[in-house]
C-alpha cells in the first residue's frame, strides 16, 4: 500500500506543487485533502507555468487522476474557471474526481468571510477573502451544504434556508448589509449540478480500492503545518488540518496506510499574512530574498514576507507529522550571500528555547538565535547530483538536516521540473 502525504512543512508556499508534479509520473492518484482555492501551487513544464490554487497538481501528469477528497472545501465557479483555463492550454481535465461529500463554498460564505474580516479592522486574521473560513464553520455547525446536495433541490433549499437564518441576522444588524435572498443562492447552486456530476464520486471507495489494488497515492496538503487550525500559529492559521493527520481524515484513507510522509522546506523562510515569524527580514537581505525568490503569493498575490530558515520550525513540523523526508525547494535562490544565517533556537525572556513554545505569547516574543554558515557565488542550477554543487552548498544543506531531524532527499536548484537532485527516491 505505496501511500505518501506530501505537506508545507514551514507557512506554506514552500513548492509543494513542484514536488507533487514530479512524483506525478509515478503514482497513479494525486489528492488534494483540505483547504480551497486558498491555497496556491506553481508548476513549471518546460517552459510553460501553471498556477493552480484547488486542483490537485497531478491533473498535469496524463497518467495521474487527481482526486478532490471530502475534507476539500469547493467554490464551483472557481473550479470550472481553472479547468476551463486549463483546458484552453490542451491539459486533459476529464480523469479529475471529487468526493460528493466534500464541501461547497456557497456565496454568502464568501461575503460574511470579507466583511467579518473587514469589521476586524487591526485585529483581522490575514483571510483570503476566498469564503473558507466561514465554510469550514459551516461544516462544523452542521448548516454546510455538500455537493451531493446539488442533486436534492429539496435537501438543498432546506440547508441554505438553515445556513441563512443566522447570517442574515448577522449581516443586516451587524454590518448593515442586505439579506440574502434563498431562492437566488439556490439557483445559483443548482446551476452547477450537471456540469459537476460526471466528477462526483465516492473517492474513500476509490483510493481504498486503489491502495488495496497496490496503486501509488500520494496525498498533496495545502498551506502548511503552522498553518494547521491545531498545530499552527493559531489564531493566524487556516481553517483546516494541512498537517500528516488531516490526510486521513480529509480523504477517508486510515493511518495505518500511509507508508511515507514528505515535508516541504524552502531553504529560507516565508510567510503570507499576519502573525508571528521570528526570522523576519526588514531589510535589504529581506528585499532580495523576495525580489530573487519571486515571492508573490500564487493565489493573493501579495509578497510575501521573507526570513532566514528556522530549524526550531522544522524540526517542529517532524514531530507533529511524522516526516520520514525532506524535499528542500529553493536552494539557488541562497546564491551570492558570503555568510547565510540560520536560526537554530530562540531567545525568549533571556532564556535561550530549542523548541517551538507552545505559548502564544512566548511565540509572539521570541527572538531567534543565529547561526552563521558560509555561503556561495556559484550558479547550482544546473546541478544534477549533490557532488556537482558546491562544498559550501552542500555543507548548508547537511546542516539543515541535522537540525530538522529528517534526511533530506531531494533538493529543488531552479523553479524547472528538471532542475532537481533526487538524493534518496520517495518511492
Amino acid at each position: 500500500m505505496p501511500a505518501l502525504v506530501l505537506l508545507g512543512a514551514q507557512w506554506g508556499d514552500e513548492g509543494k506543487g513542484k514536488a507533487t508534479d514530479l512524483l506525478g509520473g509515478s503514482v497513479d492518484y494525486v489528492v488534494r485533502y483540505q483547504g480551497g482555492n486558498n491555497a496556491g501551487h506553481t508548476v513549471v513544464v518546460g517552459d510553460q507555468k501553471y498556477a493552480l490554487h484547488l486542483l490537485p497538481s497531478g491533473i498535469l501528469s496524463p497518467g495521474c487522476t487527481p482526486v478532490i477528497g471530502n475534507g476539500v472545501v469547493v467554490d464551483p465557479s472557481v473550479l470550472f474557471s481553472e479547468l476551463n483555463g486549463l483546458n484552453d492550454r490542451g491539459v486533459d481535465t476529464s480523469k479529475l474526481l471529487i468526493s460528493g461529500n466534500a464541501h461547497i463554498i456557497t456565496p454568502y460564505n464568501v461575503t460574511v468571510d470579507k466583511v467579518t474580516e473587514r469589521f476586524l479592522g487591526k485585529r483581522k486574521i490575514g483571510t483570503t477573502g476566498r469564503g473558507i473560513g466561514p465554510t469550514y464553520a459551516d461544516k462544523i455547525n452542521r448548516v454546510g451544504i455538500r455537493i451531493q446536495d446539488l442533486y436534492d433541490e429539496s435537501i438543498l433549499t432546506q440547508k441554505v434556508e438553515a445556513a441563512l437564518d443566522g447570517k442574515n441576522q448577522l449581516l443586516t444588524k451587524v454590518f448593515n448589509r442586505r439579506a440574502i435572498e434563498v431562492g437566488q443562492v439556490v439557483e445559483e447552486l443548482l446551476g452547477y449540478a450537471d456540469r459537476l456530476k460526471p466528477y462526483v464520486a465516492d473517492t474513500v471507495l476509490v483510493l481504498n480500492q486503489a491502495l488495496e489494488q497496490d496503486k501509488v497515492v500520494l496525498f498533496e496538503g495545502g498551506q502548511g503545518t503552522l498553518l494547521d487550525i491545531d498545530h499552527g500559529t493559531y489564531p493566524f492559521v487556516t481553517s483546516s488540518n494541512p498537517t500528516a493527520g488531516g490526510a486521513c481524515t480529509g480523504a477517508g484513507v486510515g493511518p495505518t496506510k500511509i507508508s511515507r510522509v514528505i515535508g516541504i522546506l524552502k531553504a529560507y523562510t516565508t510567510r503570507v499574512g499576519s502573525g508571528p515569524f521570528p526570522t523576519e527580514l526588514f531589510d535589504e537581505d529581506g528585499e532580495a530574498l523576495r525580489r530573487i525568490g519571486g515571492e508573490r503569493g500564487v493565489t493573493t498575490g501579495r509578497d510575501r514576507r521573507c526570513g532566514w530558515f528556522d530549524a526550531v520550525i522544522a524540526r517542529y513540523a517532524t514531530r507533529v507529522n511524522g516526516l520520514t523526508d525532506f524535499f528542500l525547494t529553493k536552494l539557488d535562490v541562497l546564491t551570492g550571500w558570503e555568510q547565510i544565517p540560520v536560526c537554530v533556537a530562540y531567545e525568549i525572556d533571556g532564556e535561550r528555547v530549542e523548541e517551538l513554545p507552545y505559548s502564544q505569547t512566548d511565540f509572539h516574543h521570541a527572538k531567534p538565535v543565529y547561526e552563521y554558515l558560509p555561503g556561495w557565488s556559484e550558479d547550482i542550477t544546473k546541478a544534477k547530483t549533490f557532488a556537482d554543487l558546491p562544498k559550501n552548498a552542500q555543507d548548508y544543506v547537511k546542516a539543515l538536516e541535522e537540525m530538522s531531524g529528517a534526511p533530506i532527499s531531494a533538493i529543488g536548484v531552479g523553479p524547472g521540473r528538471d532542475e532537481t537532485i533526487e538524493i534518496n527516491s520517495f518511492l
